[in-house]
């Protein structure tokens, strides 16, 4: 994928809202948003993968490594960071996701779920992304109510407002 200069880009940058429970199913959903955009990607996540991504965005340290916290730190240990995490694909209601890791020598990408990937880069500081064809299948758009209700007060004074109420007072010399 390139930019309009032909420069590599891996993706429409995300920022990780958090996760929520999808009623009345109960299912958790990691949610992501364009960073510079309205939409948002609503992803599917188990259980376990919902807990671990709270307890990154909550600072909550357990009294034993979880799974992302040991992934962690071994990447750590190998010299490894982070670089991103990409969500780049959709195909069967299944997310695909690239998890990139960064060493001295190279980078690594693996395949991952989402919701793994995501849940240690929450605890890397690692950036998030998705493909424009991901966004363009799933994301969505959710207007702001405070925006929603500006625009409504707009409505309201465009249909009070008469062209009397833009005249200009006092006499032309």
């Amino acid at each position: 994928m390139s930019d309009a200069e032909g420069r590599e880009t891996v993706g429409i940058p995300m920022e990780l809202i958090g996760v929520r429970i999808e009623l009345p199913t109960n299912q958790p959903i990691v949610l992501l948003r364009e960073a510079e955009g309205s939409r948002y990607l609503p992803i599917w996540i188990g259980a376990v993968e919902a807990t671990a991504i709270a307890y990154a965005l909550e600072g909550v340290v357990p009294q034993r490594p979880l799974t992302h916290d040991l992934l962690k730190t071994v990447s750590e240990s190998l010299g490894a960071s982070v670089a991103r995490v990409v969500v780049t694909e959709l195909r069967d209601s299944v997310y695909y996701a690239d998890l990139v890791l960064s060493t001295d020598a190279a980078e690594v990408t693996v395949s991952s779920r989402p919701s793994d990937a995501i849940a240690l880069a929450a605890r890397m500081g690692a950036p998030l992304f998705a493909t424009p064809q991901v966004l363009e299948d799933a994301g969505i758009e959710i207007r702001d109510e405070d925006e929603e209700e500006e625009i409504e007060k707009f409505r309201e004074f465009l249909d009070d407002i008469t062209p009397e109420d833009f005249e200009v007072g006092g006499s032309q010399s």
